[in-house]
C-alpha cells in the first residue's frame, strides 16, 4: 500500500467532511475488512457518508476481483487480452475491415487507399493509449512508422450515428455494456471531450450510466475530476434525457456475444452505434468497478452489488 497516498486521502476527506482523522483512519481499515474497500474506494464511493446497509451494496475493488476470479476461466481470457485474438474470435460481430501488420505492406496500402484514413492500435495497451489515425499519402513511410511503434492492428475508422456524433464529433462515443450470465446488468455511455479522438474516461473523457430497460440517460455525465455535465461543454448537446439509438439491438448483440466464449462469464463489451449497424469494438474480461456506481449516479446511495448478485444466481461453477 502507498502509505503516503493513504494519509493524503485521509487529509483530503477530513478537509471535505470535517470528520476526525482518527475516525477516518479506523473507518477505512474497517471498510477494508468488511467490504474489501481500500482507501481509494472509500474516497471514490464516498463511503464516509454511507451507512452500513448502503456500504453493503457497493462493488469494491476486492469484490470485483473476486467476481473476475470466480467467473472468468483464465484459460480463455487470452481472447480478450489480445486485440487480434479477440477480433478473429468475434469477427462475426466486428462489422469492419481490419488488418494485422505482419510484413504485409501490400494489403495495408490497399486498405488505406480504399478508406483514405485508418485507425492504428497497439495490440496490448488499454485506455486509448497508442491509438492514432493515419491518412493515405506516403503509405510506405506510414507503414514503417506504425510497425516501429508496435501499432500492429489496423482498422477501418467507424462512422457513428448522428445522435452520438453530435455530442462530440471528433471521437467515437462508445458504450460499455457489462454482461453476467448472458444478461446485461449495467451500461454507460462514454463521451470524448476537448476534441480528443478517444472517449476514454482516463483520457479526459466522461461517462453517464444508461438505464437498462429504456436505454435512456437520466443522470449527468461525470469526468475523472468529478465535474458533472447535463450538456456537453463543447457542443452544448443535451446528455441528460438522451436515448441511445437501437438500444434493444445493442442488448441483443452483447448477450449473443457472451455465448462465443461462455467460459468468460463476466465481460465489459465496448460497442459503437453506427449509422446503419452496430460494431463490437472489444471485450474486457476484467471490467472496472469504479465508473458504474459513482455517487452522483446512485439512488439513495445504493450500489450495484445486489443487481450483480441476482444475475450470478444459477451460474454453474
Amino acid at each position: 500500500m502507498d502509505y503516503k497516498r493513504f494519509f493524503q486521502t485521509i487529509n483530503k476527506i477530513h478537509k471535505k467532511t470535517k470528520k476526525s482523522r482518527i475516525y477516518l483512519f479506523f473507518d477505512i481499515i474497517a471498510c477494508g475488512f468488511k467490504y474489501q474497500a481500500g482507501y481509494l474506494d472509500y474516497n471514490l464511493f464516498e463511503m464516509y457518508d454511507l451507512n452500513k446497509e448502503q456500504r453493503k451494496t457497493i462493488i469494491t475493488r476486492g469484490i470485483n476481483n473476486e467476481f473476475v476470479k470466480k467467473y472468468n476461466d483464465p484459460k480463455f481470457t487470452k481472447y480478450f487480452n489480445n486485440k487480434v485474438l479477440f477480433i478473429k474470435k468475434f469477427n462475426k460481430y466486428i462489422g469492419r475491415d481490419w488488418l494485422l501488420i505482419d510484413n504485409n505492406f501490400e494489403e495495408f496500402d490497399k486498405l488505406l487507399k480504399k478508406h483514405k484514413k485508418l485507425i492504428v492500435k497497439p495490440i496490448n495497451l488499454q485506455c486509448g493509449k497508442g491509438i492514432e489515425i493515419v491518412s493515405d499519402g506516403d503509405n510506405l513511410n506510414t507503414y514503417n512508422q506504425i510497425e516501429k511503434n508496435g501499432q500492429l492492428l489496423v482498422e477501418e475508422i467507424l462512422t457513428q450515428c448522428d445522435t452520438l456524433s453530435k455530442l462530440h464529433p471528433t471521437s467515437i462515443n462508445t458504450l460499455r455494456v457489462v454482461t453476467i450470465n448472458h444478461k446485461v446488468v449495467t451500461a454507460y455511455l462514454r463521451i470524448g471531450n476537448n476534441n480528443n479522438i478517444v472517449d476514454n474516461f482516463n483520457n479526459e473523457g466522461m461517462a453517464a450510466p444508461i438505464e437498462i430497460d429504456s436505454g435512456k440517460i437520466i443522470y449527468p455525465a461525470i469526468d475523472k475530476f468529478d465535474h458533472l455535465y447535463e450538456r456537453h461543454p463543447l457542443t452544448n448537446e443535451a446528455i441528460v434525457g438522451l436515448i441511445i439509438p437501437h438500444w434493444k439491438e445493442i442488448v441483443k448483440l452483447c448477450e449473443e456475444a457472451t455465448y462465443v466464449i461462455p467460459e468468460v462469464n463476466y465481460v465489459g463489451w465496448d460497442v459503437c452505434v453506427g449509422k446503419d449497424k452496430l460494431y463490437l469494438i472489444e471485450g474486457n474480461e476484467f471490467p472496472g468497478h469504479d465508473i458504474y456506481q459513482l455517487p452522483p449516479h446512485r439512488k439513495d446511495g445504493i450500489g450495484l452489488l445486489p443487481v450483480f448478485e441476482k444475475a450470478m444466481k444459477g451460474i454453474k461453477k
